[in-house]
């Protein structure tokens, strides 16, 4: 009998904090570091080494199952680059639902976005100056083309929120609000050999109310309410064994997200899904049906 998504994942949450089975439930998955664009925010693109062989990504994808995960998203690099040989992406994310509850896919919008994979998040920085400062000239209006065109049931717009974005985003959450079923946000995190765009904390707290208000207006921002809080000054607290990465090496790191990449700073943390994770790992109803609502559960 197929048990129902719902129950997997409470069974997940429920055996950890009764048997203290610290498995983690969410992975992302980077298939690849190569990328059509040159983002300031981000390091991946700069990093070195090809496509996952397609050997390695079943065998990652049997490691992080054994150790419990139920969620992967699938990342890059820009993940739709991904070849070997005949094989694209969309046969990574079928071998994936073989295995796993649910199965998404981050984008930078650069290719149509149709996909078998459960969710796909487009990455939105800006309206198209903004966007295209930090992403690349040509960027926002390819990437909204391909989200006007798709007939995805779940394409969602995730923002990374900084000093260069930052007064501009309530407007960008209306142009986005009748595009996609949802918008996501997390915050810009300082890699090393990135353009600083940090926000001071002020403005985050602001931001965070505006995003609030937002959200009581019918807007479709699907981070809840208690986890934009807790991001006002990070207070939650972190289960960071929650989480797992697999970088296109194959090589699998279960904890933060930052683990191996970047020094680990909680205080300049500003992963949304971490947030969410947590507070649904303590058993905060806001947190769990957020959760269930991005990914259809």
């Amino acid at each position: 009998m197929d048990v129902p998504a719902a129950a997997r994942f409470a069974h997940h949450l429920l055996t950890a904090r009764l048997l203290h089975r610290r498995r983690p439930m969410l992975a992302s998955f980077k298939v690849t570091h190569r990328c059509n664009c040159r983002c300031v925010a981000c390091p991946f693109w700069k990093m070195s080494g090809g496509d996952m062989p397609f050997s390695t990504a079943l065998q990652a994808m049997e490691r992080i199952q054994a150790a419990g995960v139920k969620l992967v998203i699938m990342e890059g690099g820009e993940p739709f680059l991904w070849r070997d040989g005949e094989r694209r992406l969309d046969d990574l994310v079928r071998e994936a639902q073989k295995r796993f509850v649910r199965v998404g896919i981050t984008t930078n919008g650069s290719f149509p976005l149709e996909s078998p994979a459960d969710a796909v998040w487009v990455s939105i920085d800006g309206l198209e100056e903004t966007h295209d400062r930090l992403r690349g000239a040509g960027t926002f209006r390819r990437a909204v083309d391909h989200i006007e065109a798709s007939t995805h049931p779940r394409l969602y717009a995730n923002v990374t929120i900084s000093r260069a974005n930052a007064e501009t985003l309530p407007a960008l959450v209306r142009f986005l609000s009748d595009r996609v079923a949802g918008i996501t946000v997390q915050f810009y995190f300082p890699y090393p050999d990135t353009e600083d765009l940090s926000l001071e904390r002020a403005q985050r707290h602001a931001v965070i109310d505006q995003l609030i208000a937002l959200k009581r207006e019918g807007y479709p921002l699907l981070d809840s309410a208690a986890a934009l809080r807790h991001l006002k000054d990070n207070t939650w607290r972190c289960h960071p064994w929650l989480v797992a990465s697999v970088d296109p090496s194959g090589e699998f790191t279960q904890g933060c997200y930052l683990l191996n990449r970047a020094e680990v700073s909680c205080r300049k943390c500003g992963f949304a899904a971490h947030v969410e994770i947590s507070l649904a790992y303590d058993l905060h109803p806001a947190a769990i049906w957020a959760g269930m609502k991005i990914f259809g559960l």
